[in-house]
């Protein structure tokens, strides 16, 4: 159920926000991959020309075995539309990503994005952070620097924050940026424009898998077969 909700979320986004001669950012995770598999149709039949930057590895791969054109964002450092998924989204369209370590290169290409869209499943949608997600904020980090900062993490703003471990190889969990990850699982709700700004501070923080103010719309597959839609509130 909870893949057909993927699914349905990504095609109604690619429908939606994606036309000929874009430069398009593709996102990471599993949702996505349905977000590439509804955009590799809409290529070949309605013969679009798109450029896709990727955000990742798995992305790249994605853009390739989908027979879609790669570039980069030394040859197109403006983007018109980025997709990619989220692990919770709140009411005010905050984000947590990086469940799948990929939050630094998403961000860059979000950020440079002129419309970000974010595609999720019923499971994703939230009023506060923290409802749904119980794995922590990923923050990615400099490998010598991750026991200082996981100090000034629980420091600074309580909770607790641990050393992501990889699965199928011996020790930490590396992303495409050669960093360690750090879950920080917090305690309370925060002012999360606030705490972003603050743990990005940290001397060996790279960056954060909290996405502020980053999101026009997000796409919900839910349960019942349907498109929940939620879009950015003028401030």
């Amino acid at each position: 159920m909870a893949e057909e909700a993927k699914r349905l979320a990504a095609c109604a986004a690619v429908d939606k926000h994606v036309q000929n001669n874009q430069v398009l950012g593709i996102g990471s995770g599993s949702t996505i991959v349905h977000a590439v598999h509804r955009l590799a149709e809409r290529v070949k039949q309605e013969n679009l020309s798109i450029v896709c930057i990727p955000t990742s590895f798995q992305a790249r791969q994605l853009i390739l075995q989908n027979g879609l054109t790669l570039s980069d964002l030394d040859r197109h450092p403006e983007l018109d539309v980025a997709i990619d998924g989220a692990d919770e989204v709140d009411s005010d369209l905050n984000l947590i990503k990086g469940g799948g370590g990929c939050l630094t290169q998403e961000k860059i290409v979000a950020g440079y994005a002129k419309c970000f869209i974010v595609i999720a499943d019923y499971r994703k949608k939230s009023e506060n952070l923290g409802e749904q997600w119980k794995k922590g904020i990923p923050i990615e980090v400099i490998p010598m620097a991750y026991v200082p900062v996981t100090r000034a993490l629980t420091k600074n703003f309580g909770g607790a924050a641990e050393l992501r471990m990889a699965v199928s190889k011996a020790g930490p969990v590396v992303t495409d940026n050669g960093n360690f990850i750090l879950d920080w699982k917090f305690d309370k709700v925060h002012e999360w424009s606030e705490v972003n700004t603050a743990i990005k501070m940290i001397p060996g923080v790279v960056e954060t898998g909290l996405f502020i103010d980053m999101a026009e719309v997000v796409y919900f597959g839910m349960e019942d077969g349907s498109v929940s839609v939620r879009e950015k509130q003028p401030r």
